[in-house]
């Protein structure tokens, strides 16, 4: 009987060290091949009017540019992580600041990510802009008020 128990021991310990093995080993082939980074089609930001004190939800569609207040705003890129990791989404943006009858000139030039409003912020005196989402929603059919307080 001592024989068998310490049979059945060794099975266990040899169970529980398969099932170790594979709580620690590398994901498995098919999340392997899933990719870190989904690229989407439009940025979502808000822009916050220190004069006025209005938050605008301002919507960018990849490889285009919106303006907000005297801002130009281009999203080059927008991408979020896939459902099987942490939430994030970043973008790489160009933010120009266009006043009336002056030239433009370049405020903000990098990436932006919703997770760290403040890792790469907007230096404006009036405005402030931050990266909220990537979305795949298309903005047609959207009245030019939508989102705005």
């Amino acid at each position: 009987m001592r024989r068998m128990t310490h049979g059945m021991t060794k099975a266990t310990a040899g169970a529980l060290l398969l099932c170790v093995a594979i709580a620690l080993s590398p994901q498995d082939a098919q999340s392997a091949d899933e990719p870190d980074w989904l690229p989407r089609p439009v940025a979502k930001l808000q822009g916050l009017d220190k004069v006025t004190a209005r938050i605008s939800t301002v919507t960018v569609p990849v490889g285009d540019s919106v303006v907000f207040g005297t801002l130009h705003i281009t999203a080059q890129t927008c991408q979020e992580h896939p459902p099987t990791l942490a939430p994030e989404s970043a973008a790489f943006l160009i933010i120009e600041d266009q006043p009336p009858d002056e030239a433009p000139r370049r405020i903000f030039d990098g990436w932006m990510f919703a997770s760290s409003p403040a890792l790469n912020s907007v230096d404006h005196p009036v405005y402030d802009v931050w990266m909220l989402a990537c979305s795949s929603d298309s903005t047609a059919g959207q009245s030019p008020s939508a989102g705005k307080n």
